[in-house]
């Protein structure tokens, strides 16, 4: 169930946890960025609900959208249950997609110092540190009703047999 912000009721809870996303069918939409900030973001997330809700797809946490950022272009993706839907923005997360989550009581003018010791956190245990993706779980308009700003945090990671072999030198 989602809020009538459009902000998801419920989400995972993948504070301090590691999450292997590899083969989760996810809708996919590429959004403009302007050195990593999103332009229009609010519509680019109705223009998704309102393709899930076309395609008829059901969504494992509704309202839960992951933004990875880049310098012109970005993209968000909407976990969905197992489709056969034959649209070119569902498609099916490649292996490895490692994540290591946080959950941050801020948004995102806060964020600098949570990233920064997950990256350190995956840096000692020989994980190379990729994508960041933002999840933001309060809007502006709930945030004082659901106890403040809420952002999970997840950050793509890959084994690294180099950073391994560094660590235990």
């Amino acid at each position: 169930m989602m809020l009538e912000c459009g902000c998801p009721d419920h989400y995972p809870d993948w504070h301090n946890q590691d999450i292997d996303l590899a083969g989760h069918c996810a809708h996919v939409l590429p959004i403009p960025m302007l050195a990593h900030m999103p332009l229009q973001y609010d519509l680019y997330l109705r223009k998704q609900q309102q393709e899930v809700e076309q395609l008829e797809l059901r969504e494992r946490w509704p309202g839960f959208v992951l933004m990875a950022t880049g310098a012109f272009r970005g993209k968000l993706i909407r976990l969905l249950e197992n489709s056969d839907s034959p649209s070119r923005r569902v498609e099916h997360l490649p292996g490895p997609f490692l994540l290591r989550g946080r959950l941050h009581p801020g948004d995102v003018g806060t964020i600098r110092q949570p990233v920064h010791e997950m990256q350190i956190e995956l840096l000692d245990k020989g994980r190379a540190p990729k994508e960041l993706y933002i999840c933001y779980l309060t809007c502006t308009r709930c945030y004082e009703k659901r106890g403040g700003h809420k952002t999970l945090l997840l950050r793509r990671y890959v084994e690294s047999p180099t950073l391994k072999k560094r660590i235990k030198s």
